[in-house]
């Protein structure tokens, strides 16, 4: 299953301190060979301040408790850096923990600027020593500590640069915390900045919105509602265009959004259509499955597409977390997958037969004849399939459904969006490469 894993493929969009849970998550599953991840880990390390976890896994790898000089050396420079920002912040970080001073802040950052540097003599110097001492922090591994700082930098900046790259910093921190209600709040309050019309450039508008995508998997697939959030994200023209113009993997974590949900979105006719155009530049057993469904109608095909797509989630860092339920250990997406994949096999199944054998489905569904009926029954009411049961034959009678003109006109110009925006990526990419020389 390794070769449908999308780790090489997510992990250069991350901080490198959210591929620590993802290389975590494959060596449980035992994907690769421990050593080669064991490796990765120390190279992800090596560019962090978490000297203590390396030198673990450099004994964990060797096997020894001894560990390489420079390792004890680096271990030294990070206290006394550590030591030496934590003095430089200190004015800031004494007055920001008094809560009787604090209550001195206000909205207006210039305010607050001017009234810390006449009543507390803490200037710019103390400001940027903040952010620094928060970084420090957050690349030692301490994510509490830099969420707090990095918020309390946040209300003092003026520099759109670096208030953006806070803003990351803190969203980072949360996911690595796991407070997914906080992360989810700060996800949000990034998208208004990177859709917002003073945005850097077009290119790099793009480019953070591909990034966001890929944080916001770890909230959406952990949060209570996610699930319809993604959605709600994912399918939008200028993110679903950026999917298909330089994530089309991302396709999966939407795909599984749709067929996990427990009502039909009004989107998912046009996600087909987006499955169906990315064929050739992405698949994998999930999209595979819909595609067989809802494009080939091959139902032998998405049978056995059911299978693969059991063992892409379960080994999908994402998609694959294990839930304790009483005495069972479930794999909560994968049991939704199944059941609602199920239901699309036979609701189409459905709708392109016109009479259809009650036993044969009963046969196919694993159930008795009164089961299946009344199965039928109720995905017939819930899906608004036009049909009806003729129970002297004992099949079912669909009556066929054709769109009108208006609506085929419809579907056709709705995919011009997204080719028109591919088109312009291109020539804003090309612009951009003339101008670089």
């Amino acid at each position: 299953m390794a070769n449908y894993d999308l780790t090489p493929k997510t992990a250069p969009n991350l901080d490198r301190h959210l591929v620590f849970p993802l290389l975590e998550f494959l060596q449980e599953r035992q994907l690769y060979p421990e050593e080669e991840l064991l490796k990765a880990k120390i190279e992800l390390l090596n560019k962090t301040n978490m000297v203590d976890y390396a030198m673990d896994i450099h004994k964990s790898l060797y096997h020894t408790d001894d560990v390489p000089q420079e390792m004890v050396e680096r271990r030294t420079e990070v206290v006394a850096r550590l030591k030496a920002l934590e003095e430089a912040a200190a004015p800031l970080v004494s007055f920001l923990q008094n809560s009787n001073a604090a209550q001195d802040l206000r909205p207006e950052k210039q305010y607050n600027l001017q009234m810390l540097n006449d009543r507390y003599q803490i200037g710019p110097e103390q400001i940027e020593a903040l952010y620094q001492y928060a970084k420090f922090q957050f690349e030692c591994g301490n994510y509490s500590g830099a969420a707090d700082y990095l918020y309390q930098y946040r209300a003092l900046c003026t520099n759109s640069e670096r208030s953006l790259s806070a803003l990351w910093g803190k969203l980072a921190a949360e996911i690595l915390m796991q407070n997914w209600e906080v992360a989810l709040e700060e996800l949000n309050r990034l998208k208004e900045t990177i859709d917002s019309k003073s945005f850097t450039s077009p290119l790099n508008q793009v480019q953070s919105r591909i990034w966001l995508m890929h944080w916001s998997l770890f909230i959406f697939f952990n949060h209570d509602n996610g699930r319809t959030q993604i959605i709600d994200l994912f399918n939008q023209d200028k993110y679903l265009n950026a999917i298909q113009t330089n994530a089309p993997h991302l396709l999966r974590y939407l795909a599984t959004a749709f067929i996990v949900n427990k009502r039909r979105r009004p989107q998912f006719k046009d996600f087909i259509k987006v499955i169906q155009q990315e064929q050739y530049s992405y698949k994998d057993p999930i999209t595979e499955f819909l595609a067989c469904v809802y494009i080939n109608y091959d139902f032998d095909g998405a049978q056995k597409k059911m299978k693969e797509c059991e063992e892409v989630i379960v080994n999908d860092p994402f998609l694959g977390k294990l839930v304790e339920e009483g005495n069972y250990t479930t794999v909560p997406f994968r049991d939704e997958f199944l059941e609602n994949a199920r239901l699309f096999i036979f609701e189409t199944y459905c709708r392109i037969h016109q009479r259809i054998d009650i036993g044969i489905l009963a046969e196919k569904l694993n159930l008795n004849y009164e089961e299946a009926e009344r199965w039928i029954v109720n995905l017939i009411r819930t899906s608004k399939l036009d049909a009806k049961i003729d129970t002297s034959s004992g099949t079912v009678i669909m009556e066929p459904n054709f769109p009108n003109m208006y609506e085929q006109l419809i579907d056709h110009t709705k995919a011009l969006s997204g080719r028109t925006y591919k088109l312009v990526s291109q020539v804003l990419e090309h612009a951009q490469a003339q101008s670089a020389r």
